[in-house]
């Protein structure tokens, strides 16, 4: 499994971390302003952006979503316009950095509001404490993942599931030595349907010019 994920994310691409630097710096936003729109940590994005730090799929989603853009502006994922997928067939992809292999199988059309994702997690792996809009499902395919759901802690194996608002702070993690695969499912947007060329946000922009200068970090 690691081998596949290494030759999905072997490229002479710029790492995810210099990406979202160099867009946020090209929309005039500070750390904090982009923390602050995405629910992450000035700490956790300044690790991300000097690539200490290599964030789920879903918390780069939480990022692109507050960049105006979607998360293949920062990794190369495989186009899904049909909603059948094979399960020896399906495209899989990574984070660059990350160790968690991802199998795409919702599709990409206008006005779609499910993102949907098995995923390969490896044994020891942690999440980020995430927190964001909309919902979530899991349900556990093979092993087992320990969820943190605000103060709760409970551990979900093979045939589990649970469905929760993303609002409220959340993490998971395998903590055991197998492979586990998880079906995830939730409404936060992960992709930019391709008949959909939003603006970009000027607003920050205007503020340097306008307002009080705010310093870049």
């Amino acid at each position: 499994m690691s081998s596949e994920a290494s030759k999905n994310t072997a490229s002479g691409q710029p790492k995810v971390g210099a990406l979202i630097r160099a867009r946020r710096r090209q929309l005039s936003m500070t750390l904090q302003e982009l923390c602050d729109a995405a629910g992450i940590s000035v700490g956790y994005l300044s690790q991300v952006e000097r690539d200490h730090a290599t964030p789920s799929l879903g918390t780069l989603a939480q990022i692109a979503r507050s960049l105006d853009v979607g998360v293949d502006y920062f990794i190369a994922t495989p186009s899904m316009e049909d909603g059948l997928t094979r399960s020896g067939d399906r495209n899989r992809f990574s984070v660059d950095g990350s160790s968690i292999v991802y199998e795409r199988i919702a599709a990409d059309f206008t006005g779609n509001v499910l993102s949907s994702f098995v995923l390969n997690v490896p044994p020891g792996y942690r999440s980020e404490t995430v927190s964001h809009e909309g919902e979530e499902i899991l349900f556990i395919l093979e092993g087992s993942i320990t969820q943190r759901l605000e103060d709760d802690e409970m551990v979900l194996s093979a045939g589990d599931s649970l469905h929760f608002r993303g609002n409220r702070p959340h993490s998971w993690s395998n903590d055991t030595q197998n492979f586990a695969r998880m079906l995830w499912t939730g409404t936060l947007p992960m992709f930019r349907s391709r008949t959909e060329h939003p603006a970009l946000r000027g607003s920050r922009a205007d503020e340097k010019t306008t307002g009080t200068k705010k310093e870049r970090k």
